[in-house]
């Protein structure tokens, strides 16, 4: 059975997963492009589809995310905007350095290394500091105001350091930091510049990036990151559909599903414990680094099943964590209730 020209089994394949990664995408304010675009391919549609779709499915989950987050108190625009202005540039100063290594043949070989360093550094590194202090209390209470005075033991010591950098303008952002705007275009243009050299969203580098840089807490730096991902996203979703590269029959299933996911993702970094979030993120993206790694050493040997087994990898730990996320929500929403029950008597 068809419709609009698709099985109904593809379809219910393709929402199925838009839950998924909505779901993900949502709570780590990370791009679901690196899920959406691999398995793609591997289902044999051309590059260009794959990409161009997964990206217009990026887009439009993002904005379903956003608002969500929104609802939450969790975007700071003031600190998006700017980070766009930086990234921009950064972007564009990443692509001419990844033109220059594809005019000598080292493109795909400097990039992979560098995605899968970067990729498993990134995920070692906040995995042990959210181990490290999963004895602290952390994180933000759905209940707290957005505005709040943060805890400045609750802020990393690199963010503090940059923090205490007084170059004028300086700029206040929510929950009482103070920053140089210079310094927020700083880390802004570095994470741009790695997006445009790596050809990435850049989600799982600046989610990480507002937390460990700036200080800015992990639910507000999810929802900023996403506010980001709107235009960005846009903005490539626009220019791929000119080309006619974008496949609706594969993105309005995946939308419908992660309409869902998305906000079911959203309100869940009000529930779960920041140094949680830490830990679930850091693994996401250890098992994407071992998956892209055993992904281009497939293709450097020539070994077709090694792409199966790398999306595989990357399907599973997409599940795993969302299942981990789901049951951790519950758990969180069966401890208050007692709570609340008390204070009701």
């Amino acid at each position: 059975m068809e419709l609009f020209g698709v099985s109904v089994m593809l379809l219910s394949l393709f929402a199925g997963f838009g839950v998924l990664i909505g779901l993900l995408f949502g709570f780590f304010g990370m791009g679901g492009s690196f899920l959406v675009t691999p398995a793609l391919m591997v289902m044999g549609y051309d590059t260009d589809v794959a990409v161009a779709s997964g990206l217009a499915f990026v887009f439009a989950t993002s904005v379903i995310a956003t608002l969500k987050h929104r609802d939450l108190g969790q975007v700071d625009y003031k600190l998006g905007v700017l980070m766009i202005a930086g990234t921009t540039g950064g972007i564009e100063v990443g692509k001419i350095g990844l033109h220059y290594l594809q005019d000598i043949g080292l493109a795909d070989t400097v990039v992979s290394v560098i995605y899968v360093g970067l990729l498993g550094g990134i995920g070692a590194f906040v995995t042990y500091t959210a181990m490290k202090g999963s004895d602290d209390s952390g994180g933000i209470s759905h209940e707290a105001e957005a505005d709040a005075e943060i805890d400045p033991d609750a802020i990393p010591d690199i963010a503090k350091k940059i923090q205490s950098y007084n170059i004028p303008p300086m700029m206040r952002l929510r929950g009482g930091i103070r920053v140089s705007l210079w310094l927020i275009l700083g880390v802004a243009f570095a994470t741009g510049l790695l997006s445009g050299f790596l050809g990435v969203g850049g989600g799982f580098i600046r989610m990480p990036a507002l937390f460990y840089l700036i200080g800015v807490p992990v639910p507000i730096a999810v929802g900023t990151d996403l506010f980001e991902i709107v235009f960005s996203g846009g903005i490539g979703s626009f220019l791929y559909a000119m080309d006619g590269a974008v496949e609706l029959s594969i993105v309005v299933p995946l939308l419908a599903g992660s309409a869902l996911g998305a906000r079911l993702g959203a309100a869940a970094t009000s529930l779960v414990n920041e140094d949680e979030i830490k830990v679930y993120f850091g693994v996401m993206l250890l098992l994407g680094a071992i998956a892209v790694a055993i992904r281009k050493v497939g293709n450097f040997l020539d070994i077709p099943v090694l792409q199966t087994v790398s999306l595989v990898i990357i399907v599973g730990a997409a599940a795993l964590v969302a299942g981990a996320v789901v049951v951790s929500s519950i758990q969180a929403l069966r401890a208050e209730q007692p709570a609340a029950a008390t204070v009701a008597d």
